[in-house]
């Protein structure tokens, strides 16, 4: 069953009655207030520029254990040539307007519309939303940015105009010993391939409670 929000009152059913797809909810807004709601419970927006803002709750969960992360003999060499410059919360703004160019989840064209861009932004400078940048010669060239809860990172997007940009932005954020976990949300092979694994909903929330 998919639930219809009401703009006025903020708040969400039970996660645990989301569709199979983990589709929850439809309607409501993007105010910092409900969106910081949802991601302490496990939900997430996701919708396109003509959907009405859908929120989400999977029943399996995508994370990342920061000491499980996966760094390739490739990849520990660009680490160590210091290949990249990486900066931690310095470009939240070009991170996101550069993830909101590329696609996701194996579909056309974004999901970053400009609604979720504005809202995001607004959860940086209130301190929530944050973002790892990757620099190549003074220039922005990869990133990641998502939503600080308590010691889970819960990522939302990155990019990469550079080979490895993004991965080096990941790995960084793994390796800083800042959070106990990174959720990635939903699956696919680029994370899997990083150390990703599928964990239920319950445990998920249970990390992010504890």
């Amino acid at each position: 069953m998919v639930f219809r929000l009401d703009e006025k009152e903020i708040g969400f059913p039970d996660p645990t009655l989301a569709e199979e797809d983990g589709l929850l909810a439809v309607g409501g807004d993007l105010s910092i207030n409900r969106l910081l709601l949802a991601y302490h419970h496990g939900i997430f927006p996701w919708f396109s520029e003509e959907d009405p803002i859908c929120w989400y709750a999977p029943h399996e969960r995508c994370v990342i254990y920061p000491d499980q992360v996966k760094v390739s003999k490739s990849m520990a060499k660009v680490l160590k040539d210091r290949v990249f410059e990486v900066t931690w919360n310095q470009a939240f703004p070009d991170v996101i307007r550069n993830c909101a160019m590329v696609g996701r989840k194996d579909q056309p064209g974004t999901w970053i519309t400009a609604e979720m861009q504005e809202a995001y932004i607004a959860l940086h400078e209130h301190g929530y939303a944050k973002s790892v940048e990757v620099w190549k010669d003074g220039v922005l060239c990869g990133g990641l940015y998502g939503v600080q809860i308590g010691e889970v990172f819960c990522g939302e997007s990155m990019f990469s105009l550079v080979s490895n940009a993004s991965k080096t932005a990941l790995i960084w954020l793994c390796q800083t010993n800042a959070f106990k976990l990174i959720d990635c949300q939903l699956p696919n092979d680029h994370l899997m391939s990083l150390g990703a694994v599928m964990i239920s909903a319950e445990e998920y929330y249970t990390l992010l409670t504890t």
